[in-house]
This record gives structure tokens, sequence and C-alpha cells, in this order.
């Protein structure tokens, strides 16, 4: 059974940083590829970003694009997000998941995903 868990959340100040870590277990990494999204109270889940199964192909929604960086560590099974010059509105909990092609991430169609981590930007 594919499992995911991600940490590195946390409180930070606007125009802060933080590194999001997704680690795999029970599987390899490089057989998926691996989505993260975001969802806030009150509001739609949002796609962020997306790294293809070999790492070749990465995509970002508008809202992070020049801010936030999708990699991944297959010697480590993790899926990392760098995220830089947070604001307000990045306030959410942050899922990183398992997508069996580029279709099933433009719905946000996964098949796993992890428990969440909390990312609150406040002054």
């Amino acid at each position: 059974q594919v499992q995911l868990v991600e940490s590195g959340g946390g409180l930070v100040q606007p125009g802060g940083s933080l590194r999001l870590s997704c680690a795999a277990s029970r599987f390899t990494l490089d057989n998926y590829a691996i989505g993260w999204f975001r969802q806030a109270p009150g509001k739609e889940r949002e796609g962020i970003s997306y790294i293809s199964r070999l790492g070749t192909s990465k995509n970002y929604a508008e809202s992070v694009k020049g801010r936030f960086t999708i990699s991944k560590d297959n010697a480590k099974n993790t899926v990392y997000l760098q995220m830089n010059i947070l604001k307000p509105e990045d306030t959410a909990v942050y899922y990183c998941a398992t997508f069996p092609n580029w279709g099933s991430w433009s719905r946000l169609d996964f098949d796993s995903r992890g428990q969440g981590t909390q990312v609150t930007v406040s002054s």
C-alpha cells in the first residue's frame, strides 16, 4: 500500500520560506508522478505543483509560479516543495499525492495522498 507523509509546515511571516517534504514508503517514487495541492478553509482545493515520474516535467499554478520549486530525490524517495516569498494567501493545508498521469493531475484525481501539513503565513 502506497504511503506518503508530508512534513515541514509551520508558521512563517510574510516573505519567509518553508520547505515541505513528501516522503514515500512501500513504493518507489520514480514509478509515480507526484503533485502538491492545498486546501484552505472555505476554499476549493488548488493544485500547486506537479513533477513527472522521471522528474523531467514540472508544472506550477500561476499563483505560485516564480516562488515555489518542486524537486525530487529518488535516493531519499522524497519530493520537496521549496516555498519562498510566502504570502498570507498561501495559508492552507498542503498535501502531496500520486497521480497516474497528467490528465489525472489536471483534475486533481489522485490515487493516494498524505495526511497533509499546515502552512500558516501571518505576521
